[in-house]
């Protein structure tokens, strides 16, 4: 055998490393923009559209409490959320819990919170996991594969793969903004190749000390001419402990 044999195999090895690794940091750094690595709560409201130049033909409100952070200063991590539903007032009192990929849903009229799929629909083109913020981080190994020109801007463009089953989509294309790492789409896959949705980050602007996309267009590839709109509002960190974050504490009404 060789004796440089090892070396350069090592050599041929490293620029996937430093291709996973440059990858890795731009979706972390893109996912500090989308959310604060602190405990923070929000309003987002949803409109259904059936085409680009009609009215919208179904509305919802959800309050969302998340703990999404990452481990720092010895702080373990978390990924956890309460959705409470606003609007339509017949839908006052349900909530939907996440804790990592577990979901549950809970309504007054159930005895207990009920486990719930993250694919599952919940208003116009958006599914129970889209009015939580995913962190892609902890979700996707990510893999540059070049950039692109997004309007008159260059983004990349990156290759993520889901680390485990339990993540809602298998693939997604995502370029992210080469010199801002702001989100600039992000296409969803199944696994067998075949696209589900796209996502446009818009109107950004600065919240909680970055600029953040207060605003997603969800187009999902079954639908050509509807459409779905997130708008984002009343965003602020707030404290949060742990316990609010059960199904025991759902079921006695957390504020």
């Amino acid at each position: 055998m060789n004796i440089f044999s090892p070396f350069l195999i090592a050599l041929s090895i490293l620029p996937a490393i430093c291709n996973a690794t440059l990858a890795q940091d731009i979706i972390r750094r893109a996912d500090e923009i989308r959310s604060p690595n602190k405990p923070f709560r929000y309003t987002v409201t949803v409109h259904e559209y059936k085409d680009i130049a009609g009215e919208a033909v179904n509305k919802q409100i959800f309050d969302v409490s998340m703990r999404f952070m990452k481990p720092e200063n010895g702080r373990p991590a978390d990924a956890r959320s309460l959705v409470r539903f606003i609007y339509p007032a017949r839908d006052k009192g349900k909530v939907m819990l996440s804790d990592w990929y577990d979901l549950w849903f809970y309504s007054p009229e159930l005895r207990r919170p009920m486990p719930v799929s993250p694919e599952q629909r919940l208003v116009g083109q958006i599914a129970n996991s889209d009015v939580i913020v995913t962190n892609f981080d902890y979700s996707y190994h990510a893999h540059l594969t070049g950039e692109t020109t997004c309007g008159n801007i260059v983004c990349y463009r990156l290759s993520l793969e889901r680390k485990t089953a339990a993540a809602t989509y298998p693939k997604i294309v995502y370029l992210v903004e080469k010199e801002s790492s702001r989100p600039y789409t992000a296409s969803f896959y199944s696994q067998d190749e075949k696209l589900l949705k796209e996502v446009r980050y818009k109107d950004y602007q600065t919240v909680l000390g970055e600029a953040r996309p207060m605003k997603i267009i969800v187009q999902d590839a079954r639908h050509n001419k509807g459409f779905t709109v997130m708008e984002y509002s009343n965003v602020r960190l707030e404290s949060l402990p742990e316990f609010y974050f059960t199904r025991e504490a759902i079921q006695r009404g957390v504020r």
